[in-house]
């Protein structure tokens, strides 16, 4: 049944793409399905073997939230690595790295069912093997949510935005261990009311990409660039409302992003990001619509493997596409 379902959710997409031959959806499956709510991946390849991580609970937002990690050896057939969970607050949007020395390090946040002084708190944990699991780290600043973390020569870096309403700014932070970050710019200075979710490419000559999210007032994405030491960033306007950004660039050096578009009907795609013309072009829906985005990104093998999540077959699940994209001459 599932390779059946695999075949048809295949040729939806093959006909979504057109005529472009350089574009091909090789395989979709979904992974997993356990929970009333399975959303919010992330994608890496360690040790020989696939890890997606991603929320499970009850509903999108519900106290029970529990970050779910599954591995696989070959993307197809997967099991449960492990479930962190806690006993008084919703585990989101799971984010998982490779740190430089050789670990796993899961990045989550916590939003707490009866807060007291504080609604959110960002978390971090580690693993040598992607079973057994560190205790929780608390990472960043109170209310301010440390969303997707990068590793780039030896540090991390991420953006955290603001999650009360008096209180909406973007930061930037660092850190040299993953555990202890520090605040590289305090208030970053991009137009909107409400900048957050952000996705960090760094390129080989060390200037960096980013990504972002901004609802509120304008609710268009941006694209920010920015060198070292990272403390100043110049920011275009795409013009496209995004959800859940994920972006990467390919050996040929073109920027292809994953991200929930709006418009109807609402789907996860692949974009192409042009940083020099300030533009975000879809170029492949992938089989979704929903309740949906939020992929992982991870160039292996000559394809683009995205983890992503959808309700488009009647809950939201976890699934799982490879995209050849041919690299242009």
């Amino acid at each position: 049944m599932k390779s059946v379902l695999s075949l048809i959710l295949v040729v939806l997409a093959v006909a979504s793409i057109g005529a472009d031959e350089r574009i091909e959806l090789v395989r979709v499956q979904k992974i997993w399905d356990q929970a009333p709510h399975n959303a919010f991946t992330d994608l890496v390849r360690f040790q020989d073997r696939w890890f997606c991580v991603f929320r499970e609970g009850q509903g999108h937002v519900s106290p029970d939230g529990a970050l779910r990690v599954i591995t696989s050896v070959d993307g197809r057939t997967w099991e449960s690595a492990a479930l962190i969970t806690s006993s008084d607050s919703d585990l989101r949007d799971a984010k998982i790295t490779v740190t430089p020395d050789g670990r796993l390090m899961l990045a989550g946040a916590e939003a707490i069912n009866d807060p007291a002084t504080h609604r959110h708190q960002s978390l971090v944990w580690f693993s040598d093997d992607g079973r057994t699991w560190s205790e929780a780290h608390e990472v960043g600043d109170r209310d301010n949510w440390l969303w997707r973390i990068t590793w780039h020569q030896g540090r991390a870096y991420g953006f955290g935005y603001g999650c009360r309403n008096d209180n909406r700014g973007l930061r930037f932070f660092t850190s040299s261990d993953g555990r202890s970050f520090d605040t590289l710019i305090e208030q970053v200075p991009v137009e909107g009311t409400y900048p957050n979710e952000t996705s960090l490419v760094f390129l080989p000559d060390d200037s960096a990409y980013c990504l972002l999210r901004q609802d509120g007032q304008p609710n268009s994405g941006y694209l920010g660039r920015s060198c070292p030491p990272y403390t100043q960033w110049t920011w275009k306007k795409l013009g496209v409302r995004i959800g859940g950004p994920h972006m990467v660039r390919l050996d040929d050096g073109r920027f292809v992003a994953a991200v929930r578009l709006y418009d109807s009907p609402v789907r996860t795609s692949l974009c192409w990001v042009d940083p020099e013309a300030g533009t975000l072009t879809e170029f492949l829906k992938l089989p979704s619509g929903g309740d949906t985005s939020y992929a992982g990104l991870v160039l292996h093998d000559g394809l683009l493997w995205v983890s992503y999540y959808s309700s488009h077959e009647g809950k939201s699940n976890i699934y799982l596409a490879q995209v050849r994209i041919t690299p242009e001459p």
